[in-house]
């Protein structure tokens, strides 16, 4: 498979995931289908930054792919086990109208990335990257704001950094790593704290929905 053809597979792959985030209240099928994100993003660094600097890429790719294809899904598997919480029962958005607004997101990213003076791409087949990076970004705001659940909030936040990781893939011109690992490092602490918060809130009132945290007292 040729780079343009893996690029463009990648990108297939992010936007059918994006939509079956949108349509599923199924809590492990959402980290299933952020743990796909996480593995086939990270091919999207070697494919697009290789010759040069192949090796950080690599490297890059890796540390991705492992953080967000496996141990973060890990992570957050096992907090439902422990909690016992198998979907997001009541979101603040539907399935059908969020899947719409996805398509929304996707439609306006394509606007946004029409618009830019951005140079000729490198690399062809790139020519859908930012608009998938931006649409992703997006829909990884809107699970956050959109659902109830503190796992599915932590599956947003890991949806917005992939949507970094590709806008920054395109948006630069060579793989920046120590940004890079700077923010998977981040991303990894506020999962973490995020996930013990998550187990506490179950505990505490035998359900993870956020959206009473504000009425606490004391």
């Amino acid at each position: 498979m040729g780079e343009s053809s893996l690029i463009e597979t990648v990108l297939v792959l992010l936007l059918v995931s994006n939509l079956l985030l949108l349509g599923s209240t199924s809590l492990p099928t959402c980290i299933r289908m952020v743990g796909l994100q996480g593995l086939v993003v990270g091919l999207l660094a070697p494919a697009m930054h290789g010759g040069d600097s192949l090796w950080r890429a690599l490297g890059l790719a890796a540390g991705s792919m492992l953080l967000k294809g496996i141990i973060f899904p890990s992570m957050l598997m096992r907090i439902l086990r422990q909690t016992g919480i198998r979907r997001e029962v009541e979101p603040f958005v539907g399935s059908s109208l969020s899947i719409l607004t996805g398509v929304a997101a996707l439609a306006f990213s394509f606007w946004i990335d029409a618009r830019l003076a951005l140079p000729a791409r490198a690399v062809a087949g790139a020519s859908l990257v930012l608009p998938t990076g931006l649409a992703t970004l997006l829909i990884g705001l809107f699970l956050i704001v959109s659902r109830r659940t503190a796992v599915s909030q932590v599956l947003g936040y890991i949806v917005i950094e992939n949507g970094i990781f590709i806008c920054g893939l395109e948006l630069a011109g060579q793989v920046p790593m120590l940004v890079e690992l700077g923010v998977l490092l981040d991303l990894f602490v506020a999962v973490f704290i995020m996930g013990i918060a998550a187990c506490h809130i179950s505990r505490e009132f035998d359900h993870m929905d956020v959206d009473q945290l504000d009425q606490l007292r004391g």
